[in-house]
């Protein structure tokens, strides 16, 4: 599994009719873009698919639609987490998880549990999940850190914690991750802008919103870069840097929305809270697009 998982994920965005449903067509649309271009696995109820704002009966339709449309031909992670643990281990007691390969855990968000805290979480879903585990820490949104010593801790204690997806943006710490895990526990990039230098420090892939609309040029650099070729993958990296920028200057998922609406991909419709990026920011992101096919880079 851990070999599954290296290279690049998408976190899957959840398309929605103007009305608010669920726009199953345009997911599997999506769905069959991201696999045929390239990406290595894909991830289900993560932030970029909006899962806060689904039900719990659509949430299980969203799982169930991917896991008919994939069939099999890549992994499937399903995000899973919150700031009430026994919730958590309660939906795993009962899930049906056939078909889903790992769980994306987020660590705690509202509750700003400390240290101790967050490892008893993790232990406590440990024990219950029949499922590896990985480990999210994205601060940014959740306003707790999960610290480099409490993953370690974690990852060396329990063998079904199998990695991190680290979105905080702070490279010592994620450096002191993978120089001192345990063999085969993956890191993650959970920044795109970041996954190229990260993958040149060691981590081993990326959990990317921008795979959305560019799974082949990104899965390609990603590959590249884990490869050692790393002229060409800074190459690919400067390209796709402003469109990367771009899509998280007026929030996400708003902006990957509104580039796959250009893309004619899915329609640009989110729920409450989130709303449409602003008008300046869909014009760049659509210049952007117009850019990067004028250098050979299609959707």
């Amino acid at each position: 599994m851990r070999k599954k998982l290296t290279g690049t994920g998408v976190a899957l965005v959840t398309p929605f009719h103007k009305q608010g449903t669920i726009d199953f067509g345009s997911l599997g649309k999506l769905t069959e873009h991201t696999i045929s271009n390239g990406v290595n696995y894909l991830v289900v109820l993560g932030t970029t698919g909006e899962a806060v704002t689904l039900s719990k009966d659509e949430k299980y339709a969203v799982v169930q639609f991917v896991k008919d449309q994939v069939a099999g031909r890549v992994p499937i992670v399903m995000g899973l987490g919150g700031y009430n643990t026994q919730d958590v281990v309660n939906f795993l007691q009962v899930s049906d998880l056939e078909g889903i390969d790992a769980i994306l855990s987020v660590t705690p968000y509202y509750n700003k549990p400390s240290q101790r805290g967050l490892y008893l979480h993790y232990k406590h879903i440990s024990s219950a999940s029949p499922l590896p585990i990985i480990l999210y820490n994205v601060p940014g949104r959740t306003s707790i850190n999960l610290k480099a010593e409490t993953t370690l801790e974690l990852a060396k204690n329990f063998d079904n914690i199998i990695g991190i997806k680290e979105a905080s943006g702070n490279f010592s710490q994620i450096m002191e991750i993978i120089s001192n895990r345990p063999k085969g526990f993956l890191v993650i990039s959970g920044d795109d802008a970041l996954t190229m230098p990260l993958i040149a420090a060691g981590a081993d892939g990326v959990i990317s919103v921008v795979a959305n609309a560019y799974p082949a040029a990104f899965s390609t650099m990603v590959k590249v870069a884990i490869d050692g070729e790393m002229d060409e993958a800074r190459r690919m990296h400067y390209q796709l840097l402003p469109f990367i920028e771009a899509l998280f200057a007026d929030g996400s998922p708003g902006g990957i929305k509104a580039a796959l609406e250009q893309m004619k991909i899915v329609q640009n419709n989110l729920r409450l809270p989130v709303v449409k990026v602003n008008k300046s920011v869909q014009n760049q992101i659509a210049q952007l697009i117009n850019e990067l096919k004028d250098k050979g880079i299609e959707v």
